[in-house]
């Protein structure tokens, strides 16, 4: 099976050159592959990619994030056949918008710190979800439901997340949000994004204040898995035909079972497990990734 290496530089770093590539062929000869088609460029000094003979090892992709770090190049590794994905499930706090939502919540309760310590220790995985989600929603009993709408009305989608979400939905994907997060959020960032459907957790209100629980049950990273099989299961694709993208934790299973998942500046735990990873550049890169081109792209952003 032949794969194809696409390299995409991040926006307004050093530009992408001929000159990298064959700095790459030269990298992946210690592997006992080579470079079996010419370079197709997808965007002239941002991103192209060139057909490889075989799959990349965890020793070759550590490799190559060394080679191309100091001029932050993502690059991606992917099949040749079925590139263009028709479904994807994209994480939302952290990928799809800037920010954890619930941290920025817990500004207005005056104890942000606090959350956010908790909120990177479960999305590196050292933290039950289910009782981390808890204990700081827990923490925010009693804050107005207005502190949400501040809060929405604060939270920055990532750049390249519109054009990301209309071109797959352009090119017949159906495009779905996933959070561990919540619904007030998740509802309003699909709609700004053009996602098909969205799914996270809720919140309980008591009168015009949060109550400090979470309604059951709570969608965690198997709620994530289980709905990427579902949508497949319904739609009638296969996992080939997925893409999932997240950066934390709670995102592994259903990046591992997508026939594409890609860690977007991920957390230490699944930059170490998830081969494709954006590191340095946008969610367009992620569209490079599928064989997109800038002519093909539907610019939002």
């Amino acid at each position: 099976m032949n794969y194809i290496l696409t390299l995409v530089a991040s926006s307004g770093m050093q530009p992408l050159t001929e000159q990298h590539f064959k700095e790459i062929a030269y990298v992946i000869e210690h592997y006992n592959i080579k470079f079996t088609s010419k370079i197709i460029w997808l965007d002239k000094k941002i991103a192209a990619e060139v057909a490889i003979s075989g799959k990349a090892q965890s020793s070759l992709i550590a490799h190559l994030r060394e080679t191309l770090a100091n001029d932050r190049i993502d690059f991606f590794v992917t099949k040749n056949e079925n590139r263009k994905k028709k479904l994807l499930l994209a994480d939302m706090d952290s990928t799809i918008a800037t920010s954890e939502t619930l941290d920025e919540l817990a500004q207005y309760a005056g104890i942000k710190d606090q959350v956010a310590e908790i909120t990177i220790r479960a999305m590196e995985g050292k933290l039950d979800f289910h009782e981390a989600l808890k204990e700081r929603v827990g923490l925010l009993k009693g804050l107005k439901i207005t502190a949400l709408f501040a809060t929405l009305e604060e939270t920055k989608l990532s750049l390249g997340a519109k054009t990301f979400v209309d071109t797959m939905r352009k090119t017949g994907s159906t495009c779905v949000l996933v959070s561990g997060g919540f619904t007030f959020f998740t509802d309003a960032i699909a709609t700004q994004c053009g996602f098909n459907f969205n799914h996270g957790n809720e919140l309980e209100i008591a009168g015009d204040a949060l109550s400090g629980r979470v309604i059951p049950p709570i969608l965690d990273k198997f709620s994530k898995l289980e709905l990427l099989e579902n949508y497949i299961k319904d739609l009638d694709l296969t996992n080939d035909d997925c893409l999932t993208i997240g950066d934390g934790a709670n995102d592994l299973p259903m990046l591992k079972a997508a026939g594409l998942g890609i860690g977007y500046h991920p957390k230490d735990t699944v930059k170490s497990e998830i081969a494709n990873c954006i590191l340095y550049g946008n969610l367009t890169a992620a569209l490079y990734a599928q064989g997109y081109s800038n002519r093909n792209m539907s610019l939002k952003d």
